[in-house]
């Protein structure tokens, strides 16, 4: 067996054990704890958005966030200090990847395209095939992958242990400066949380700001939501997605996406709908980063798909015109929230 061969399996078994639940739930003192309401985070969240839904055992409070967005920026957390989370989910491209697929410690080369994370806390499944359903399980999957980070969680929590900020760090935010990893986990996902987007141009038309959208964009909001266009039926609601698994006709290959976790044939080729929010700067596309531009991406919806055995039936020719696919591109580009893009409280805290 070659050493890619071993990686991949090392990775579905660590994968498996994370989707059977052994992710540090229900296992130390933390869990349960209700942290005083005057401690607690207030989510700063745009008009129409829904209320953030937290594990009752991961509250979130300012202390606990702040540490997480430490943890988050920190290549401590990979084995050979060279990768953080930050380093596939660039906040400056809505905190996703704009290398075609991840690229982990020692230059070793993922399978897929890291999304972006903007509104993550919705998702009601994580990972392009909906392995993990909580944020804290989720967590753990960069940090063990032998094609991520590859860190052991007992070196990592002596690691930080080894680094005096995180002592303060910690006991702000858990009440003593223990460190675990299940801490680990459930503050990296404490800040995951906060990482809202919801002040795009579109946002402010449907707010009453009709100057906000340009005339082309508007045409492009009718095509989007309609028959015409048929994106509306996955990438509908709020945050544009429907939170679950489609095969959007992309020509077949290796990754058979959601039928990994169910093995049912009607599974192969179907992948999580990613949010569109912010869609304009988290190039390249699809769950491999096949596609470069969002005319690529159009071209791909407006031709009918690549003639995927398992093809959703919504994937058909739509014939639009130039100009209708220049329109919807202008819409797409009206969900760029520029604000989210730069804002201070999700940067790098330790530059």
């Amino acid at each position: 067996m070659n050493n890619i061969e071993t990686r991949k399996n090392i990775a579905a078994l660590s994968l498996s054990l994370i989707i059977l639940g052994v992710a540090f739930t229900s296992c130390s003192e933390d869990v349960g704890v209700t942290p005083p309401e005057e401690e607690l985070f207030t989510y700063a969240l745009p008009e129409g958005f829904p209320e953030i839904v937290e594990p009752e055992d991961n509250q979130a409070t300012e202390a606990k966030v702040e540490l997480g967005r430490h943890l988050f920026y920190d290549k401590h957390l990979s084995r050979n200090l060279s990768i953080a989370c930050a380093s596939c989910h660039l906040q400056e491209h809505a905190f996703s990847d704009p290398n075609r697929v991840s690229v982990g410690v020692d230059d070793r080369i993922g399978t897929r395209n890291a999304p972006s994370l903007a509104n993550v806390g919705y998702n009601r499944s994580l990972l392009w095939e909906g392995g993990v359903k909580t944020l804290e399980q989720q967590a753990i999957v960069p940090i063990i992958h032998p094609d991520e980070m590859d860190m052991q969680t007992d070196t990592l929590v002596d690691r930080l242990r080894g680094i005096s900020p995180y002592l303060a760090l910690f006991k702000a935010a858990w009440g003593d400066d223990d460190i675990t990893i299940e801490r680990i986990t459930k503050s990296l996902a404490a800040f995951e949380r906060t990482i809202i987007s919801g002040e795009t141009p579109f946002d402010k038309w449907k707010r009453g700001n009709e100057t906000a959208l340009s005339k082309s964009a508007l045409r492009g909001e009718r095509i989007f939501f309609t028959e015409r266009g048929d994106c509306f039926h996955c990438h509908g609601a709020f945050n544009f997605t429907d939170n679950i698994f489609h095969n959007n006709g992309l020509s077949e290959t290796e990754d058979e996406g959601r039928f990994r976790i169910t093995q049912y044939n009607l599974d192969k080729g179907k992948f999580k709908t990613p949010t569109l929010r912010n869609i304009e700067v988290t190039a390249p596309y699809m769950h491999d980063g096949r596609l470069q531009s969002l005319e690529e991406v159009i071209d791909h919806y407006n031709n009918g798909g690549d003639g995927h055995s398992n093809s959703d039936p919504l994937i058909r020719p739509l014939n639009l015109t130039e100009e209708e696919q220049l329109d919807l591109l202008n819409f797409l580009k009206s969900l760029t929230d520029e604000e989210f893009l730069t804002r201070k409280d999700l940067s790098d805290p330790w530059q």
